[in-house]
């Protein structure tokens, strides 16, 4: 079992701090593990008696019951009241598949999971976590629902570092298939390329479609997949709405229109499916409403959809780097600056602005800078911003790390990636 020490350390960080902890993330990237099995044996090793950590999994049929928010409170009440001298951890998992219901006994109003919770928490005995892997019914709301009271711990697959741990050998072979497969926990239980490749489109088939097509009532579920196709293959390039619509109605000879594409993609972004990275003037430090970047949250994933035809590495590795960025807790956007040395007003792309609280950095994603023609372009954009950030380029094709002339870092991508080099 991978130990997950990022996320657990979070969670052991927040105990007892008053809040709801909410912990999302795409399905089956191990956050019932993180929590029932990670968490849950920290708890015990610190002398938790077994019997106060209760331990309800919404997705298994002796659970349906707790589905009702009312049937849920209720039981944990008689618990926690009970016993008021003793200390109880709540465990609920895949929170999303509570219902709303209707409490006549108190005038016939409308209570949801978020009134339960809510109503728990004022409970000095009782520490509430929960999990979830779709933001519309859960993310969304925690500001307004937890009424500023909830702390959320995103999970992520397996990051390299994470996967690395569990694998060992050598560092590039292994980066090599996490590049083809990504970092879905289950894929270290099997062996066989076409058990893996079997098992990533079964994710789609089995979870991911059908949750978000159920979800949201979705009429053409044939859109969706077209948009996942299409987002899949333009991972690290700029693309908007109306851009999708139009390939879609030129490849499906139909008017698509692209306020639909708009809520689908927001679907597909609300399942953890997808991130979106915003522009960044970095000069005029204002936000660009359209065209972004879509970058998939898990690398295998996108392959996956692509049936693996489409195996492009700088586009792979930008998306790798992005999403450890992002599990790392930084703000990330794509860094827009503007060249005007020719006369003109050309605009050059900085791959990742990267902010932490007061501190920015700048980082270029490179796979080679194999000619003059490539490195002359990668680092104009970095010398552009005319300021004193630190600027990276992260490359595959170097065996160390070293700063050239201009002051910028160049990185080795195992090296970031395995937290070698300090990036801040």
């Amino acid at each position: 079992m991978v130990q997950r020490d990022l996320y657990l350390q979070r969670l052991i960080h927040n105990m007892w701090n008053g809040e709801i902890k909410v912990i999302t993330g795409i399905r089956r990237c191990g956050k019932s593990v993180l929590l029932f099995d990670l968490f849950y044996e920290y708890l015990i090793s610190q002398e938790v008696p077994e019997e106060n950590i209760i331990r309800i999994e919404l997705d298994q049929r002796r659970y349906y019951k707790f589905r009702n928010p009312v049937t849920l409170c209720e039981y944990i009440e008689s618990v926690v009241r009970e016993q008021k001298d003793d200390k109880f951890y709540l465990f609920i998992d895949e929170v999303q598949l509570t219902t709303k219901v209707t409490d006549n006994e108190n005038g016939g109003i409308e209570v949801t999971i978020y009134d339960m919770l809510n109503e728990l928490k004022a409970y000095k005995n009782l520490d509430v976590y929960v999990t979830g892997s779709n933001s519309k019914g859960l993310s969304r709301d925690i500001a307004t629902e937890f009424r500023g009271r909830a702390t959320q711990i995103h999970v992520f697959p397996l990051s390299f570092r994470e996967f690395y741990s569990y694998t060992g050998g050598d560092e590039r072979k292994v980066l090599d298939t996490y590049m083809l497969y990504g970092g879905m926990p289950r894929l270290l239980a099997l062996e066989d390329e076409k058990e893996k490749k079997a098992y990533l489109s079964s994710l789609y088939n089995e979870l991911y479609i059908k949750d978000i097509v159920e979800r949201n009532n979705l009429e053409r579920e044939d859109i969706l997949n077209d948009i996942l196709d299409f987002l899949a293959s333009q991972i690290s390039s700029l693309t908007n709405p109306a851009n999708i619509a139009n390939t879609l109605s030129s490849m499906k000879n139909e008017k698509i229109n692209s306020s639909l594409i708009t809520n689908y993609v927001q679907h597909i972004i609300d399942s953890f499916l997808i991130s979106v990275a915003k522009r960044y003037d970095v000069k005029g430090k204002t936000y660009f409403k359209y065209p972004n970047k879509y970058y998939y949250t898990d690398i295998g994933l996108r392959n996956a959809r692509l049936n693996y035809r489409q195996y492009d590495p700088g586009h792979i590795m930008e998306n790798i780097i992005y999403n450890e960025l992002i599990n790392r807790g930084y703000s990330v956007d794509v860094g827009v600056v503007s060249d005007r040395s020719g006369g003109g007003n050309v605009q050059k792309e900085i791959d990742f602005v990267v902010n932490d609280a007061d501190r920015k950095i700048y980082i270029q994603s490179a796979f080679r800078m194999d000619n003059e023609k490539k490195e002359s372009s990668e680092l104009a954009s970095l010398m552009l911003t005319k300021d004193f950030f630190k600027k990276i380029i992260v490359r595959m094709d170097i065996p160390h790390n070293f700063y050239d002339e201009n002051g910028i870092f160049h990185c080795n991508l195992i090296d970031m990636l395995l937290g070698r080099a300090e990036l801040f």
